[in-house]
């Protein structure tokens, strides 16, 4: 095949700086002349992968078939020996975390917004993985940067597209292309993790006692779904739902919480689903949810570790290095961590942090309250993964408890009478006033560098529980494997009875600002039931409160609502 290396005259574009999750904006930014290519471009000229193997994959989300198109046209002209492509171009972020480690690819360039709607009005991005398979990190995300900042011309090799469609091995110009099932090299990995045949038998047993439910939200991970529940699970094809990638999720948000995921939550109250599940856009984030019990990702994580090395094969036979949470999640998994004698490290939000971690063998499984969990066996976090982890847990449960049927609620009792419980919430404040939400984080650095707050008291109305500031500070890492410190990642007020209130801002958005605020709450096992297994806004009822009142947030971004509560 002829070809010819053409050089594309560009300008720079202002803000195409990547975040912890690549570079994410509107549709319609990255459909400006040139936009797309400066930015793939870039990350060509930041990292050498002349004469390596890249991986392609994403989401489904609109815009994603042409861009692949681009990144193969922009690839081939900066040397790229091969291009490892899911089928429609789709690889969810895990698959496509496991697929550059399987075939030893020196990267990956995935294209995917994760949670964010998608649709030709809504989000799209460019995100860049390393070779263990996990996101970029910080320098190599600046260089990527920086070089946006300067760049003055692209390379491209003009041919015609590739049909994304067919399995096969294809050139493009001097590199090979191989287009792979985007699904069976994730599902061996599972069944190389879990004990299929213990989860199978489980739930062939109880198929009237114990029904199961998984929404793939119309995002990538619907025909992972049904590859496992389905085909490899047994179970019939009304226990997955909403299975089918659409390129705008089927007009919904695919983000796998109790706002976005009500249709799954409905169903599994209407018919009493014992165990229902969801996934987000690219896969890496999952919701666990049966009838009457709604699991925190926090509660999530922790039961997973507590679990892990006596019931999920992979970890009987590895061990289970260690455990670590993102600051903001609840400090649940940390009663775990103690009890069993492990390390648990607390690092800022962003898989990346833990993927150092796991390249150093220091950490096993791990998790943060946004519905991210995951481990070792991948440098991504992991939606499905997750979900296999619960029905290995209960399936291995059930059989240590043959005269009892075990299920999500029982499960989460059972923990809390022995660790005590993390009560938990996340109000979410959504693009919201950008000079809001920077006035709300000003003011609480005033009250950390004044100490303002510190020994003052603050009364709920509604239950008449006071709440005494013990100190304000900001979250600081030192990543203890590389050196390198990452500022500011969260504002946290603690009080004196170990509760916490912690503020952030959020940059996984593509428009204004988004807030978080997380509120927790420890009670211990000696509470007893009534007190541990009430409902989470019952449990922080008076410290949101306070939260809210010491921090003024309604007024500073105008907003007497959160736009999702977790």
């Amino acid at each position: 095949m002829s070809y010819q290396v053409k050089e594309v005259k560009t300008k720079p574009y202002d803000g195409q700086k990547p975040g912890t999750s690549g570079l994410r904006k509107r549709v319609k930014v990255f459909q400006q002349e040139h936009y797309t290519e400066n930015f793939v471009q870039a990350i060509f000229d930041a990292v050498d992968l002349n004469g390596k193997t890249i991986v392609i994959g994403g989401d489904g989300r609109y815009f994603s078939p042409e861009t692949v198109q681009t990144i193969l046209k922009i690839g081939s002209a900066n040397g790229v020996a091969k291009f490892i492509v899911g089928k429609d171009s789709i690889l969810s972020t895990p698959a496509a975390s496991n697929v550059i480690r399987k075939y030893k690819a020196d990267g990956g360039i995935l294209l995917t917004a994760s949670h964010n709607p998608g649709g030709p009005n809504a989000d799209f991005g460019i995100k860049y993985n390393v070779s263990n398979g996990g996101p970029a990190p910080e320098n190599v995300t600046n260089k990527i940067f920086e070089k946006t900042k300067t760049i003055s011309s692209y390379k491209v090799i003009e041919l015609a597209p590739i049909d994304l469609s067919k399995k096969g091995f294809f050139t493009y110009g001097p590199s090979n292309v191989e287009i792979i099932d985007s699904v069976s090299d994730y599902v061996q990995l599972l069944e190389s993790i879990f004990d299929f045949p213990l989860i199978k038998n489980f739930l062939q047993s109880h198929a009237d006692s114990f029904k199961v439910l998984f929404d793939g939200m119309h995002g990538v991970t619907g025909p992972y779904g049904r590859a496992i529940f389905v085909d490899a699970l047994g179970l019939p094809e009304t226990s997955v739902q909403n299975a089918v990638p659409l390129p705008d999720f089927g007009g919904g948000h695919p983000d796998p919480n109790l706002t976005y995921a009500h249709e799954l939550v409905e169903r599994v109250e209407r018919e009493n689903i014992h165990f229902g599940a969801a996934s987000d856009g690219d896969g890496d984030r999952n919701m666990i949810y049966g009838k009457g019990a709604f699991v925190t990702p926090s509660d999530s994580v922790a039961i997973i570790a507590d679990w892990a090395a006596e019931a999920i094969p992979y970890f009987k036979k590895g061990g289970v290095k260690g455990l670590a949470r993102s600051m903001p999640t609840s400090a649940q998994i940390d009663k775990v961590a103690k009890k069993k004698g492990l390390e648990c490290a607390v690092v800022p939000t962003g898989w990346k942090f833990f993927g150092n971690l796991m390249d150093a063998g220091r950490l096993s499984i791990c998790g943060e309250e946004s519905f991210g969990t995951g481990s070792d066996h991948i440098r991504e976090k992991d939606g499905v993964w997750a979900v296999v982890a619960w029905l290995n847990i209960l399936a291995y449960a059930n059989q240590q408890s043959p005269n009892e049927l075990i299920g999500i609620k029982e499960l989460l009792e059972k923990h809390y009478a022995v660790y005590g419980r993390s009560f938990f919430s996340r109000y979410d404040y959504e693009e919201v006033p950008s000079v809001g939400a920077q006035s709300l984080v000003d003011a609480i650095n005033v009250h950390i560098s004044t100490g303002s707050l510190a020994s003052t008291s603050h009364v709920s109305k509604s239950t008449g529980q006071k709440f005494t500031v013990a100190g304000v500070t900001n979250f600081d890492y030192t990543d203890p494997i590389d050196g390198s410190i990452s500022r500011n990642q969260g504002q946290i007020v603690t009080f004196d009875d170990g509760s916490r209130v912690v503020f952030r801002l959020s940059g996984t958005g593509s428009q204004g600002a988004t807030v978080r605020m997380y509120v927790e709450r420890y009670v211990p096992a000696s509470a007893g039931p009534a007190e541990l297994n009430k409902d989470a806004q019952e449990g922080l009822k008076g410290l949101i409160e306070v939260a809210l009142q010491l921090s003024n947030l309604p007024e500073f971004l105008g907003r007497e609502k959160p736009t999702v509560i977790t």
